[in-house]
């Protein structure tokens, strides 16, 4: 019998009801066991020392555990980790709660100075998302996007849609979702009432019903006792009226429960007695992890691949690029709209944008200004009462158009704006496009995953036992082959979005992060944003390049002083010169600035204007005179997959393989889709390398300007 790896909604309900006793308790630290498994270690008044162990990996759990049964802390904290730390550090635990009867928790963390929620999904891939007091993610293990839902950094939480709770439900809804089915009593039960197998077979025994009896065939008698059935399910869970047991198959863990299963007596199992629950399934897992690693050539299944999860990864792909298609599709739309709206109402607008930029003329600052214009607003002047905000630090005025507003340039005209309003529709619309190209190829992965799968089946059919022999040993090869990762003809992937990818980034060799600006707007974003004291700023001294940040804490994290190595300011400034306008002019070295934050300043001298993007340094600078550009591309397959670029050592230090490039003749668009190509012949797997490092991926990392690769 397989040993139990997910706990279901009645695990769930039931762990909930014991949590209160240690609501109280204080977070004193959290950890981060690869990328999968939450420990908070707590200080409870009554029991000392507790700690809260929630997995979403393959294996999928939420409890507290014994000190005793937890493993030694990791090494150094990840971003996730570092965050949860920052946040909950000193909080009280103030209860868990399960959303509906999904498999979903809640944990509610209380701190004077902010309150922080965790929820928990132990479906599917698994995730955990902090919350903040709006409801809005901090941070989530993974990034979600897809049509129905979105969970990433910056937005708003949203539940998967409600689901029936069997618990909960009246005998009349019972009957009604039971006779909307087709199938038979007990896979109704399981699905449609969502109590799943195992539990949906309990109830079929207790109320003494034949699992296999067609919906047709049900009688009153058989939906009453099933009712009832579940209804003492419901019952002895609301009041916490449990009895734990530890089922055991040849002395090995393979099932936890709150009261004892007719269903796994019948089984003959051996069983093991418990007080509590949360005592129970901490052993359980426990004992599982122990005795996993000796019962796998057990598995029916063992060496063939999951093919089944593949397909439903790739279709969860197809999704959320479904969904991004549908987001671009709604921006271009959008910026049209104001574009248009510019155009429907251009004497208005003309007439804020005319007098703004002759206040402006007349040396009148910004606050005077907008001071001035919402005395005429109250005053009644239509055009006056049409401005929302004028934003001097940004140079533009944000205007109300009716059923749309626009945030406008105020230095230029009614058409420019109107005219940048289209790029930028346009400019979506191009990635509109790059989504639609990436969304066919995921679909012939999809294709290709299902053809290896009916392959494998019609070879496992047609083959003797030696064959399937040969067969498992190759698997096997290819499974635990992890080290050489071009050989491996199946990469898994793995995924978890971090909140500096939107800017350039790398990790430098000392594995310290460098974030720079795509564009005007992300570099005043990172300057006034995500640099703090301890940071270091970094600026090519040619006009013309990305604002770089190299960071000595994550965003969550207090600031701090770091005496940072050679190598990592050098590989900073390298970074700094390589996607700057040296390398778009051809050139193969430039000169690269460093100073501390508190030199950086957006306040210009007297009688000076300072545009979007720029800023004024004071103050001594360090240089790095004559420094050579260097930039390089490649994959990593651990601890994830996904595009690295930026300076040849650091790449070389992360990733699988990697292209070494130098200043050339093609253009961006070219340069990564040859790039593509060549990363591409070196894995066996090149449906990863498509899943990974698609072009669009890859262009993210190169600079502007022509490119080549170094032979």
């Amino acid at each position: 019998m397989n040993a139990k790896r997910e706990l279901s909604s009645i695990d769930l309900a039931a762990l909930v009801t014991e949590m209160g006793r240690y609501e109280g308790a204080k977070v004193d630290k959290a950890y981060l066991y690869g990328d999968d498994l939450l420990r908070l270690k707590c200080r409870d008044f009554d029991r000392g020392r507790v700690e809260l162990m929630l997995e979403v990996g393959e294996v999928k759990r939420a409890h507290m555990a014994d000190p005793e049964h937890v493993a030694d802390a990791p090494g150094r904290p990840p971003n996730f980790a570092k965050m949860l730390r920052n946040r909950l550090g000193g909080a009280d635990f103030a209860g868990a709660t399960q959303y509906e009867f999904d498999r979903i928790l809640v944990f509610e963390f209380e701190r004077p100075d902010a309150n922080t929620t965790l929820v928990v999904e132990l479906f599917g891939e698994g995730n955990i998302a902090a919350l903040d007091e709006t409801g809005e993610v901090i941070q989530s293990l993974q990034t979600v996007r897809l049509k129905s839902r979105t969970i990433a950094p910056g937005s708003q939480y949203q539940y998967p849609d409600s689901r029936i709770d069997p618990l909960s439900i009246g005998y009349e809804t019972f009957v009604r979702e039971m006779e909307d089915s087709t199938s038979d009593v007990v896979r109704t039960i399981a699905t449609q009432l969502n109590l799943g197998g195992l539990y949906a077979e309990e109830v079929c025994t207790r109320a003494g019903v034949e699992k296999e009896t067609q919906i047709a065939d049900a009688t009153d008698e058989d939906y009453r006792a099933l009712y009832d059935a579940l209804a003492e399910l419901a019952t002895r869970v609301d009041a916490g009226d449990f009895e734990p047991r530890i089922y055991l198959d040849d002395d090995r863990v393979v099932d936890v429960t709150p009261f004892p299963l007719a269903e796994r007596e019948a089984a003959g199992l051996d069983e093991e007695h418990y007080d509590d629950f949360t005592t129970a399934v901490d052993d359980y897992f426990h004992r599982f992890d122990r005795s996993d690693d000796d019962s796998d050539s057990s598995e029916p299944n063992d060496g063939k691949p999951d093919f089944e999860a593949e397909i439903a990864k790739q279709q969860r792909i197809i999704d959320q690029q479904e969904g991004a298609i549908e987001g671009f599709e709604q921006q271009a739309a959008a910026e049209r709209a104001k574009a248009e709206a510019l155009y429907e109402q251009y004497d208005r607008v003309d007439e804020i944008l005319t007098t703004i930029q002759e206040a402006r003329d007349d040396g009148i600052p910004w606050d005077k200004i907008d001071a001035t214009l919402q005395e005429a607003a109250d005053a009644g002047l239509p055009a006056a009462a049409a401005v929302v905000e004028v934003d001097g630090s940004e140079g533009t005025v944000t205007v109300d158009l009716g059923e749309t507003r626009a945030t406008l340039d105020a230095t230029v005209g009614v058409e420019k704006n109107a005219d940048q309003l289209y790029q930028e529709a346009k400019r979506i619309e191009e990635k509109k496009a790059g989504a639609k190209e990436a969304i066919e190829n995921t679909r012939e992965e999809l294709a290709a995953v299902k053809a290896r799968r009916d392959a494998w089946e019609a070879d496992d059919a047609d083959s003797d036992d030696a064959d399937s022999a040969d067969d498992d040993t190759d698997a096997d090869t290819d499974e635990f082959a992890d080290t050489d990762w071009l050989a491996r003809s199946s990469i898994p992937i793995k995924r978890d979005e971090g909140w500096y990818e939107r800017f350039r980034w790398f990790h430098t060799t000392d594995d310290f992060l460098v974030i720079g600006g795509r564009n005007a707007d992300q570099n005043e974003a990172l300057v006034k944003k995500y640099m703090s004291s301890g940071d270091r700023f970094f600026h090519a001294q040619a006009h013309g390049g990305p604002v770089t940040i190299l960071k000595a804490t994550g965003p969550s994290e207090p600031a701090k002083e770091v005496d940072f190595p050679e190598t990592t300011l050098r590989q900073a400034a390298q970074f700094a010169v390589s996607h700057s306008s040296v390398w778009k002019a051809g050139q193969h070295a430039g000169d690269v600035y460093m100073v501390e934050p508190d030199q950086v300043s957006k306040t210009p001298e007297s009688g000076e204007y300072i545009e979007k993007g720029s800023f004024v340094i004071r103050g001594d600078r360090t240089y790095f005179n004559d420094l050579a550009v260097d930039l390089a591309v490649g994959i990593q397959c651990e601890p994830q997959t996904r595009v690295v670029g930026g300076p040849t050592a650091a790449v070389a230090d992360h990733a699988a393989t990697h292209l070494e490039l130098q200043p050339g003749k093609y253009a961006q668009n070219d340069a990564a889709k040859r790039c593509y190509r060549s990363l591409k012949d070196r894995f066996a797997d090149d449906s990863f390398v498509r899943s990974v490092a698609s072009p669009d991926l890859i262009q993210e990392h190169l600079p502007a300007g022509g490119s080549e690769i170094v032979d």
